[in-house]
């Protein structure tokens, strides 16, 4: 048993994990419940140093130093395009490191196994457990950043008999789940966790296009669980809580996102399997379509007297936000009412515009979410759609059989006059034809996103 110090230092730091989350909940205290959260376990870090006679302590100091380096020369040189890639293997590293320990836990039990002051079976369920998630969200994070970082297609991949491999090792690791309480022995230790990555990669291969974020939730949850699954093995009050805290918060929040798209997690996970998940084509269209230059678009919006942003993925790509918030300002220093529409899953993780949005000082006023600012298309002069596609798509409301078909959606459809900024007809993330694109309300700004932002800022300050 700890000392009491100790046991009251992680009390602490358990709380401080609580209000970090709370805190995160809103953007102004955002930034001090990162810190605090960091802090926190910055000493429940230390704190074994000062209490337990550690073996190898400049192997862990080591290990220490590199992972810090590593985090912070990620966080230093990551591009904000690339940040649902770096939660992606963030999250892997967790659940690796959690099956991990939890293999080196059971080396240790074994012997004790069939002792009466041995660990009880419900130990060892919970070791069984984390080995076997913990691989599971480590490989499939793998995938899922494979995908994003488009290393492999980034559409559904399937062949022939999926569904029954699938099964067969989800009921092998079952059945060796079982094994490791019964008759526990390192060698079944090791093979569930070789199974738990085999199920990782066969999860998320059938999983495509705008669903990859869903899955990085779904898989965030699984570590949290593997990690308060670790800190009961360990007996670790601050990896149960922290790990419990992950672990319920990406369940909502895979919950919210699936719900978002109007789609079941089950479906989000194994639609592909029978055609139903996002496997649209891909190819551009070489219909006609009309499209205007910088200055007619100007003219547009500089006489507009409402006007609503629609940001998605491509003014990531582009780093476009900062002149994108000049432009909504220099046009509401004309009297005209500007607000930024925010779909849930616009970008490639939750919130992610909101996040590139910040960063340019954007507002949070003026950030509006979905179901708060749909009433007002209706009444809107232009609707200006930056790099977003799929979430104002009509087909997820007209077209039954369409990849998106029920997702809820921007309905930009329904403004007076819509100005599309893409870089070319290719299609969105799900890989589908937008017709809002052929809309006869529908003008195309084709260019680079920040080029042609700061084209247009020019000519309606000219105006």
């Amino acid at each position: 048993m700890p000392p009491t110090w100790v046991q009251l230092t992680y009390l602490a730091c358990a709380v401080c994990f609580i209000l970090s989350l709370k805190g995160l909940a809103g953007p102004k205290t955002a930034r001090a419940g990162n810190l605090l959260g960091a802090a926190a376990a910055v000493v429940a870090v230390a704190v074994p140093f000062f209490y337990l006679e550690l073996d190898h302590v400049p192997l862990i100091l080591v290990a220490i130093a590199l992972g810090s380096a590593a985090g912070v020369l990620g966080a230093q040189k990551v591009q904000m395009t690339q940040m649902p890639q770096m939660v992606a293997l963030f999250n892997g590293v967790g659940g690796g490191a959690a099956s991990l320990v939890a293999l080196l836990e059971l080396h240790e039990m074994v012997p004790h196994a069939d002792s009466a002051f041995g660990p009880g079976w419900f130990t060892f369920a919970a070791t069984a457990f984390t080995i076997l998630v913990g691989a599971v969200s480590f490989a499939g994070s793998v995938v899922t950043f494979a995908k994003l970082q488009e290393l492999m297609t980034s559409r559904p991949v399937v062949f022939p008999g999926l569904p029954v491999v699938f099964g067969v090792l989800l009921l092998a690791s079952v059945v060796l789940s079982v094994l490791t309480v019964t008759d526990p022995t390192m060698w079944i230790g090791i093979v569930l966790a070789l199974l738990g990555l085999a199920v990782g990669v066969l999860l998320v291969l059938p999983v495509g296009g705008a669903d990859v974020p869903i899955v990085i939730s779904l898989l965030n949850a699984f570590t949290g669980l593997t990690v308060a699954a670790g800190g009961y093995v360990l007996g670790n009050v601050v990896l149960l809580v922290a790990g419990t805290l992950v672990g319920s918060a990406g369940t909502f929040l895979t919950l919210l996102m699936a719900g978002a798209m109007g789609r079941s997690v089950a479906n989000i996970l194994f639609g592909a399997l029978k055609g139903g998940s996002t496997l649209g084509a891909g190819v551009a269209s070489d219909r006609p379509v009309r499209s205007a230059g910088p200055e007619d678009v100007a003219i547009l919006l500089g006489y507009a007297e409402r006007v609503i942003i629609v940001p998605g993925y491509g003014l990531a790509v582009a780093q476009a936000q900062h002149t994108l918030r000049e432009l909504v300002d220099v046009l509401a220093a004309r009297g005209t009412k500007v607000d930024y529409a925010i779909h849930p899953v616009a970008g490639r993780m939750p919130g992610h515009m909101n996040v590139l949005l910040a960063e340019a000082q954007v507002p949070y006023e003026q950030l509006v979410e979905m179901d708060d600012i749909n009433g007002e298309f209706k009444h809107t002069d232009v609707v200006l759609v930056v790099g977003a596609n799929d979430v104002v798509n009509p087909a997820a409301k007209t077209t039954p059989g369409a990849p998106i078909y029920g997702m809820p959606i921007l309905d930009a459809d329904e403004a007076k006059q819509i100005v599309f900024m893409k870089r070319s007809m290719r299609p969105g993330f799900a890989g589908i034809e937008n017709e809002l694109l052929f809309d006869p309300k529908t003008t195309l700004l084709f260019g680079d996103a920040k080029d042609s932002l700061g084209k247009l800022l020019s000519a309606v300050k000219g105006l």
